[in-house]
């Protein structure tokens, strides 16, 4: 399966994880996205976008990196061209760098929208800005991410959800109908690796690497502690 790296212009942190996922992809850099691979190392074979957020200066650091401009008045993102000529070049999964954040919330939201239709025909796609990784989740299937013990995630509802299941979380579900918008979803964490089916809707799961729990064992001696604390046992 041929993967492509997408660097967008939203908010990104350079963290090792990220560096190992991007590291030996085909790449496309999207306008200032181009900046993120320049962190990360990475030389794309294209450079997309019209250019509005970059210098003078940045177009002659990155003179050498294949170009291809499009008009400012244009009815497709920057990213969107991005996703599209990715896949003209035989890309079946995608990895998009930079797709949260930024200054545009108008285009944050978009693009994750457009990768979960691009999930459900068929291109695998992941969203991460380095710390938060975003996986649309396929209908009918089961989806299984290998979470550590104590990671938070969410499942963001952008279709109601039928037979939703969780498993391997704090707060598991089975079979249970989530309305869109529901917050009911958010915060849960996870006890090793989750798997998430549900039978209809349209999802997303958000995972925070860095935001680890502490162990079982620590929590129970923490409740022990907050329980002693509140009945006043230990007072001197």
């Amino acid at each position: 399966m041929t993967r492509y790296a997408l660097f967008l212009g939203g908010d990104m942190d350079a963290t090792p994880r990220l560096m190992s996922q991007v590291a030996g992809l085909p790449a496309i850099a999207a306008d200032s996205g181009m900046k993120h691979a320049e962190t990360l190392g990475v030389t794309p074979e294209l450079w997309i976008g019209d250019f509005d957020s970059v210098t003078p200066g940045d177009m002659e650091r990155f003179r050498d990196v294949a170009m291809e401009r499009h008009p400012v008045d244009k009815d497709m993102t920057d990213g969107d061209l991005a996703f599209r000529e990715a896949i003209r070049r035989g890309a079946r999964s995608l990895l998009v760098v930079g797709a949260f954040g930024g200054a545009r919330l108008d285009h944050a939201m978009q693009i994750t929208m457009a990768a979960i239709g691009l999930h459900e025909a068929g291109i695998d796609t992941m969203l991460t800005d380095g710390r938060q990784e975003g996986h649309p989740l396929r209908i009918g299937e089961e989806n299984r991410f290998e979470l550590s013990e104590g990671t938070l995630f969410s499942i963001l509802v952008f279709a109601d959800l039928k037979d939703l299941s969780v498993s391997g979380a704090r707060w598991p579900l089975a079979d249970e109908a989530i309305p869109f918008g529901s917050s009911r979803t958010l915060s849960n964490v996870a006890e090793g690796p989750v798997t998430i089916t549900l039978s209809a809707g349209r999802g997303l799961l958000l995972v925070t690497q860095d935001v680890i729990e502490p162990a079982s064992t620590d929590r129970m001696v923490a409740e022990m502690i907050a329980d002693a604390a509140e009945s006043g046992e230990g007072a001197g």
